[in-house]
């Protein structure tokens, strides 16, 4: 691919891959400010910003051999949707490939997680939203369904929302409501105490870590569909990544929408929370 079309430094082919970075250019059931669609070229050009070392713990980019699929083909309905990620990303979990997408809305985490056998990984979701209704705006398979999708395929104890701040009352007043850690308790409580009750209730033990940027304040990333106030910060993120990395076998990125975001910020503060995410996967893979 030419300068600015692939990930910076994603130079290997398929096969000699160790992770393979996916866009998934799908925006349609956006109930908010659509564009997230515009995202996986954006966080491609913005990784092209950053120092090829990770002073901080003592590696260069890349630290592993990476291969940029491109992107999957856009389609209108998110059945095809799911069907387009599942042919696409599909084989490459079955490879155990490290996998890392970048949407794209929400959504495009259902058929990511439906790609994995359920006895094999559990969801952490860093999230401003629950997103565990049954169906929204007429679609089971809404950006607002994500956890409920995760939660039929990988049961209710596999499941894991941090730095939620919206959660509508359908969501709430159910038996099986997905197990979540506010980000009003974390900030009382410290992203290290979360992070550890997370992890401990999860099942499983590999962990794929989902990253709706909304779940980050937007004081520092605005460009997103559904922006809430109150939110985590960036080194919480870093934190959260760094905690888990030992058992991290995928992770996503998704909701940023550049239309909303003209300084480009909140692109570059994803292609840095991908290169964190390779760099802590190759210190545990060395």
């Amino acid at each position: 691919m030419p300068y600015g079309t692939s990930y910076a430094s994603a130079e290997s082919d398929y096969d000699s891959a160790d992770a393979v970075i996916f866009g998934i250019p799908y925006d349609r059931t956006s109930s908010f400010k659509s564009g997230a669609r515009e995202a996986p070229a954006r966080i491609r050009a913005a990784s092209y910003n950053f120092e090829e070392s990770h002073f901080e713990h003592g590696l260069n980019i890349p630290p592993l051999n990476i291969f940029d699929y491109g992107d999957c083909y856009d389609f209108f309905l998110p059945e095809d949707m799911i069907e387009e990620v599942k042919f696409s990303v599909g084989p490459a979990i079955k490879d155990e490939k490290f996998i890392v997408s970048m949407g794209g809305e929400h959504s495009i985490n259902i058929p990511i997680i439906q790609s994995f056998e359920r006895k094999d990984i559990a969801l952490i979701t860093i999230d401003a939203h629950l997103d565990s209704r049954d169906d929204y705006l007429g679609t089971p398979y809404s950006h607002a369904c994500v956890t409920r999708r995760a939660a039929d395929h990988l049961g209710l104890d596999n499941v894991f929302a941090l730095g939620v701040r919206s959660i509508s009352n359908e969501e709430l007043e159910r038996d099986d409501v997905i197990p979540y850690i506010s980000s009003f308790e974390i900030f009382e409580k410290g992203i290290e105490w979360a992070i550890k009750k997370a992890m401990n209730t999860v099942r499983n033990k590999k962990i794929y870590l989902s990253l709706d940027i909304d779940g980050i304040d937007p004081a520092f990333a605005p460009g997103t569909g559904t922006p809430e106030p109150f939110g985590l910060t960036p080194l919480d993120v870093k934190k959260i990544i760094n905690s888990v990395g030992d058992r991290l076998v995928g992770f996503d990125v998704t909701e940023v929408c550049p239309p909303a975001d003209p300084s480009g910020i909140t692109s570059v503060l994803a292609a840095r929370l991908i290169n964190e995410v390779l760099v802590v996967r190759a210190k545990h893979k060395l």
